[in-house]
């Protein structure tokens, strides 16, 4: 860790100069804004910073360094620099109740056989390097899926079936869908990127919201028509402008009004209102209300809090089957993040569901 080599020239000089002066070792490993500790010569903990004592414990002084630390590579990490005088990386995880805390540990040889241990907290870097793979094993899988069963109808198509006008048709048709289901899948990717990319840009155009809402539902009336639904638009009827950007509003009422069709079309009617609400005047001051409401199945509360992950789904094959990517309510929370709004769901098992979009006036 560069940015502490001055507090280590420091602490090499005080050794040097006075052994016996701990107090002045503790003063300088003080300075250090991370958890950081000093192991003696008799491979006992012999300084340790306050953030050093939140993490292990105020009796950590004084033990034994392997009783304090027990992972292996990182009490390989400090023996080796014990034995050889140079500087090693670990590794330090801590369990808790609601999350794992995971350390890098820079351990650097001192003068008299002594050694420091530094922790570095790289949580969140594992977080988000965990949240990459995972997004780019499950892009994998989602294309994988459609990819083996194109190659596989083009290789009858060129072999067993390439004289049978009756497969090939039937063939040719599956592969229309699988294609389809490709180029679903790389847009909302494509419109996933996008709108990360905007979301500390917040809109400044003047929307009208309730003529939003509008077109979304006429665009999906034949849709929810096919699925023996109906839709209704309920509340605020006079036009109510906020800033926002038009396309990605109208995205985010199409997923919503979509997903209620395909998961909630069982209950005959889907519900969209729309009102004003001057209440909440300390976070986001002025708002604009829109529910999407169905009446279906609803949704398992185990769910909720996930449902806006990427690739989440409450149903793997109901949802591919229905052409779902996974992806719609992640695009949703995002534009919504970028409009500054709030996005709730609310569901109960057998009574429907309650999408709700709330969005600043100002």
């Amino acid at each position: 860790m560069p940015e502490f080599g001055w507090i280590m020239q420091s602490i090499k000089t005080v050794a040097a100069t006075d052994d016996s002066n701990i107090r002045m070792l503790r003063m300088v490993v003080d300075g250090i804004p991370v958890p950081a500790l000093i192991i003696g010569s008799d491979e006992r903990i012999i300084v340790a910073n306050e953030t050093a004592l939140d993490l292990f414990g105020q009796a950590v002084i004084g033990r034994h360094y392997i009783l304090t630390m027990r992972q292996p590579g990182l009490l390989d990490a400090i023996e080796g620099t014990l034995r050889h005088k140079q500087k090693a990386c670990g590794r330090h995880i801590i369990t808790g109740p609601s999350r794992e805390a995971t350390y890098r540990v820079t351990v650097s040889p001192m003068p008299e056989d002594q050694v420091m241990c530094v922790f570095e907290d790289i949580t969140e870097q594992e977080q988000v390097g965990a949240i990459r793979r995972d997004f780019v094993a499950n892009v994998s899988h989602e294309l994988r899926t459609p990819l083996t069963s194109l190659l596989g109808f083009i290789e009858t198509l060129q072999g067993a079936a390439k004289d049978d006008p009756a497969a090939r048709g039937r063939f040719l048709t599956i592969m229309s869908r699988e294609a389809e289901r490709m180029n679903r899948l790389v847009r909302d990717l494509l419109s996933l990127s996008r709108v990360e990319s905007e979301e500390r840009v917040r809109p400044t155009t003047p929307v009208d919201i309730v003529a939003l809402v509008a077109g979304a539902v006429t665009a999906l009336r034949p849709t929810a028509a096919a699925a023996g639904a109906e839709l209704e638009i309920t509340g605020q009827q006079e036009p109510l402008v906020i800033p926002a950007d038009p396309d990605q509003m109208v995205q985010v009422f199409q997923n919503l009004i979509e997903n209620a069709i395909k998961y909630g079309a069982t209950g005959g009617r889907i519900t969209i209102d729309l009102r004003r609400d001057d209440t909440d005047t300390l976070r986001l001051g002025p708002t604009v209300v829109i529910d999407v409401i169905d009446r279906g199945e609803g949704i398992d509360p185990i769910h909720i809090p996930r449902l806006t992950e990427r690739f989440y789904r409450v149903d793997n094959h109901r949802s591919r089957e229905m052409g779902g990517t996974g992806l719609g309510l992640a695009i949703v929370k995002h534009i919504v993040n970028r409009h500054r709004g709030r996005f709730r769901i609310e569901s109960e098992k057998g009574k429907g569901s309650v999408f709700t979009v709330i969005l600043p006036q100002n």
